[in-house]
């Protein structure tokens, strides 16, 4: 008898399933597309039609076109094609992020895209969903990597702030445009001066807050505005920003990156930052275990990120581990 084919399958264009003719998160254009996520290693450019939560979609307008053929959906809102039901749950990574539940004929799979289990406040928390097979990432999947309390790193983000303006210096922290930026925002204490952003940055806060997500205000980088308006502020800017010319107008400052990659030893100092912390969108090794076992699945495939040595580790508690090469970035180290 032929084997049946698996609900899903990994494919060199992404992750497949066959009955329903859909990918999740496809790295090539031209299909029928569910997305996890609006960051750009999971949304990409050029699919038929898009399938996402509400929260995606004014990112995924921006970055894709505003005239993408896409349909949006609640968490926990079934939606059926050709006998597959699909629903969406919160991955708590960052606002509108998606588990993609796949069940048919009694089987059940979750392709989990990023995810994190601490509630940070802004993404709908992370919420395990039971099933049969579940896809993990593995960005951090080291035991190295256990995430200090979150208010902890953003009242020392707000002390280094202070020092930076006793100093005399601008305080220059960089953090992803999309899911970093806005936690950060979040945690910054306004009343001890004024908060800038990089364009894109803005631009992404706009999108947020025309879409109805509140975050705190904040003021837009300008070439046109006299440096004395840098005096005592926080300038939030993309990593790879902190590296140009752009930054040379907030002279003297001090910079610092806000990553899961600075709990590692050396970090800093590639970066040639002056300061890091431990902030991070992804599961640490605790909540990818913790997340793993809360599924209750039988097969757990591991995908992007220490994905040998996590899934080497799962087959030891006795899972049945399979690693899996992909496209996703997770939180690239640049």
């Amino acid at each position: 008898m032929p084997q049946a084919v698996p609900l899903l399958q990994f494919t060199t264009h992404g992750i497949y399933c066959a009955q329903a003719d859909i990918y999740i998160d496809p790295w090539h254009p031209g299909f029928k597309a569910i997305i996890t996520h609006a960051h750009a290693d999971h949304a990409r450019y050029g699919q038929t039609q898009y399938l996402a939560h509400h929260d995606s979609a004014p990112i995924m307008r921006q970055r894709l076109g505003q005239d993408i053929t896409l349909q949006t959906v609640a968490y926990n809102e079934p939606v059926h094609i050709n006998g597959v039901q699909f629903s969406l749950h919160p991955a708590g990574h960052i606002p509108g992020s998606a588990q993609v539940r796949v069940a048919y004929k009694g089987e059940v799979w979750v392709a989990s895209g990023d995810y994190k289990l601490h509630n940070d406040g802004l993404s709908t928390p992370f919420e395990p969903v039971r099933c049969h097979r579940f896809i993990t990432e593995s960005t951090f999947g080291l035991p190295v990597f256990q995430w200090p309390e979150p208010a902890q790193v953003m009242a020392q983000i707000n002390q280094w702030w202070q020092e930076n303006q006793a100093a005399g210096k601008v305080s220059l922290l960089g953090g992803y445009a999309l899911g970093k930026a806005q936690r950060l925002l979040c945690g910054l204490d306004p009343s001890l001066g004024p908060i800038f952003v990089h364009g894109a940055i803005w631009n992404v806060h706009q999108a947020l807050v025309a879409h109805g997500i509140e975050l705190p205000q904040v003021q837009r980088v300008d070439p046109a505005l006299p440096k004395k308006a840098y005096e005592n502020a926080m300038v939030l800017a993309t990593p790879s920003a902190l590296s140009t010319p752009w930054a040379k107008r907030f002279q003297p400052f001090s910079t610092a990156f806000a990553s899961g990659w600075m709990a590692l030893r050396g970090t800093k100092r590639r970066r040639a930052a002056d300061r890091g912390f431990v902030l991070s969108d992804h599961a640490d090794w605790q909540e990818l275990n913790t997340a793993v076992k809360a599924t209750g699945a039988e097969t757990v495939y591991v995908t992007h990120g220490y994905s040998s040595i996590f899934s080497k580790w799962l087959t030891d508690q006795g899972l049945q581990a399979i690693e899996i090469d992909t496209l996703f970035e997770g939180e690239v180290e640049e």
